[in-house]
């Protein structure tokens, strides 16, 4: 992938960034969708690793603003290197994404072009609008959704829209695809929320709650809130005003969440949008394709259980 030596100091972060472990279901719903439409196989396995190489340049620079000192079990490059050296890596691979995609027919190349321009733009929207909620006191269901959108829909929907790029997609192909994506990067994020508190497994590598104990505005903190306020009670919302949840409140806060229904209706979230994915797909042409995506959807819906 890089096939650069100097500077060292670039290329060498570079290396040790793509090396990392990671689920590579981004570039999956690149060849899944290619798969689906007939798609060119070289042009796919290129638009993939274009998808991961620019996904793992958001979270260089998401460690860096987040001051995350591990990524995946191990350091991450502004601890392993310094901050300005995790800023140009990010920028490298940025380019090396791009670069990646020139794989694509030049009838097809500007729209690629076009859209993958478009998917950066939602990115840096939603994670500014995430970066907005952590100093307010007021966010609501319907923002918190609408960053969902941009900051984790928008690059599986560009992965799937590339895939069907990639072969014989038609215009309604092309939205359809968008809208699975949508529906896939709902779920996925809610799925995420749930799992941070509620979670039992220790495969999850993180302390549980911690979302909470940081005050970081959740799916499931949002709908308490939200439900709180029907019965004229405020636990959750004085706790996210003080910072959030100490650590020894968390197993009261689960409890608090069953009482007020939310663990039930993010399950039902989180249901309802891979259910809505797997109807779409079942639309898709028959045949791997269409498979993989159905086999990917039931596989991100299980991690509930």
């Amino acid at each position: 992938m890089v096939d650069r030596t100097e500077p060292l100091r670039l290329y060498d972060p570079a290396r040790y960034i793509l090396e990392g472990k990671g689920k590579r279901f981004r570039p999956q719903l690149v060849l899944a969708a290619s798969a689906s439409f007939g798609g060119d196989r070289a042009v796919a396995l290129k638009a993939a690793a274009a998808v991961e190489v620019f996904h793992i340049f958001t979270l260089v620079h998401d460690d860096i603003m987040d001051r995350s000192d591990t990524r995946r079990g191990r350091d991450t490059i502004h601890v392993k290197w310094d901050e300005p050296t995790a800023i140009l890596t990010g920028d490298y691979l940025l380019g090396k994404s791009m670069d990646l995609l020139l794989s694509f027919p030049d009838d097809r190349l500007r729209h690629v072009l076009t859209y993958f321009s478009d998917t950066i733009r939602l990115l840096c929207e939603g994670q500014v609008r995430d970066m907005a909620f952590e100093t307010r006191s007021d966010v609501t269901l319907e923002e918190y959704v609408q960053m969902i959108d941009e900051k984790t829909s928008a690059l599986l929907q560009c992965s799937l829209v590339l895939g069907g790029l990639s072969g014989e997609a038609r215009k309604v192909d092309i939205e359809k695809l968008s809208s699975i994506g949508h529906h896939l990067g709902q779920a996925f994020q809610i799925q995420d929320d749930f799992l941070d508190l509620m979670t039992d497994s220790e495969q999850w590598g993180k302390p549980i709650g911690g979302d909470l104990m940081s005050g970081k505005k959740t799916y499931l903190v949002l709908k308490a809130v939200e439900q709180e306020a029907l019965r004229s009670e405020s636990w959750f919302s004085d706790a996210m005003k003080r910072g959030g949840v100490p650590a020894r409140l968390i197993p009261e806060a689960r409890d608090r969440m069953h009482d007020l229904g939310v663990t039930e209706t993010t399950r039902s979230a989180v249901i309802f949008h891979s259910g809505e994915a797997k109807r779409l797909i079942d639309e898709l042409p028959e045949g791997i394709g269409r498979a993989s995506l159905a086999a990917l959807t039931h596989k991100m819906q299980q991690r509930l259980h």
